[in-house]
């Protein structure tokens, strides 16, 4: 027996472009298995169906398409019910080619084995969640202990607010208030990625000198030439920003794509690895705040999935909740679980939150779910 996978090739009909939309959008993985006995061919078919995929029977070849959460627990089944090395190790490695990784400064994330949480601390007084709650050395690295055993590994520092209607600090006040913490966090938890959310060129050139692993601008890197001379010799990790409080989409998702594609050339051409780069769709920062494009965002996320890139979701309190249903920010949690949920489920991997347990707790019961195919000599680990 052999495995290999198919490639989604131009669409010539309906069924060739459902098979790339698959490919492409949903997380599916189409797989070719070849020179099966008559035995292997049932136990496989057998297999397959016990994972609700779609198979394909060309005499003697088996088709498959299985969703790519699902991968580990073929693997695991392929190698525990036909002992076949070869097959197991080309499973491994056609899983390994859709890893997406994210280096940014002293890590590397792959956040197709693992999503990574993303703890946001705000040092900014008027921040619209958590603005003055961390406003001297003793609370944030409170906050920053929490972080580190809850196991989460970022940790981003903001000095300025970009919340709609946000009045502008300058550069040195930002790097007074951010500078010191950055610091304080990194003697005292270095094991913690760094990172900030700044658009400023000077808070980059302070912040990268004091050793952060991850620089969040709102802008885009691209609104100053100078950035990227500066980010292009280091190893920071990008965390690049869709804007569009000044622009009116006819279509957005395909204006997206295109703000996206262009930017990454862009940061490409400057020197930047793409593997430093990462994608944020930017809800909350449409030209009507907390409207309808900000739901559009939400949906359309696996469009970006091409890209492969990882995608951030950023959506923790924000103003959506009471757009819908008139909550107060404090009562936004559980708002921002199902929209997080949604999010995750059609391709979302880094997840920006205040709420770092419920967030945990989101991630492991989906991770659950997703790998949970019913054999019954399973063990019940957990």
């Amino acid at each position: 027996m052999k495995v290999s996978e198919i490639k989604s090739q131009t669409a010539t009909d309906l069924a060739t472009a459902a098979l790339q939309d698959a490919t492409d959008h949903q997380q599916q993985l189409a797989l070719r298995f070849t020179e099966l006995t008559e035995k292997e061919q049932r136990n496989l078919v057998a297999l397959l169906e016990n994972m609700d995929a779609v198979i394909h029977i060309d005499e003697v070849d088996v088709q498959t398409l299985i969703s790519t959460n699902a991968l580990p627990v073929l693997i695991k089944q392929i190698d525990r019910q036909f002992n076949n090395g070869q097959v197991t190790e080309t499973l491994r490695k056609i899983s390994e080619q859709h890893d997406v990784h994210w280096h940014a400064g002293r890590f590397d994330f792959n956040v197709t084995q693992q999503p990574l949480l993303y703890g946001i601390l705000n040092v900014s007084p008027d921040s619209f969640y958590d603005g003055g709650q961390y406003h001297d050395l003793d609370s944030v690295l409170k906050r920053a202990e929490k972080f580190v055993q809850a196991g989460v590994p970022v940790i981003e520092i903001g000095g300025q607010t970009t919340r709609p209607g946000f009045t502008e600090i300058d550069a040195g006040t930002e790097i007074k208030r951010v500078v010191p913490y950055i610091k304080a966090v990194k003697q005292h938890f270095p094991e913690l990625a760094i990172a900030i959310d700044t658009y400023k060129l000077p808070v980059m050139q302070a912040v990268l000198d004091e050793g952060v692993d991850i620089i969040n601008d709102v802008n885009a890197f691209t609104d100053d030439e100078t950035k990227l001379k500066l980010l292009r010799p280091s190893t920071v990790g990008l965390l690049t920003m869709h804007e569009s409080r000044q622009e009116e989409y006819q279509n957005l998702t395909s204006s997206m794509q295109n703000f996206f594609k262009t930017n990454l050339a862009q940061l490409q051409a400057a020197g930047i690895d793409v593997e430093r780069i990462a994608l944020d769709e930017g809800i909350g920062y449409a030209k009507v705040a907390d409207g309808y494009q900000d739901f559009t965002m939400m949906r359309n996320i696996n469009q970006f999935l091409p890209f492969k890139r990882p995608i951030m979701i950023a959506i923790s309190r924000k103003g959506f909740g009471h757009k819908l249903f008139g909550l107060a920010k404090e009562a936004r949690l559980s708002v921002t679980l199902i929209a997080e949920a949604y999010m995750y489920l059609h391709g979302g991997r880094i997840l920006r939150v205040h709420d770092i347990e419920e967030t945990q707790q989101l991630i492991k019961l989906l991770q659950t779910i997703e790998s949970s195919y019913w054999f019954p000599d399973r063990e019940e680990t957990f």
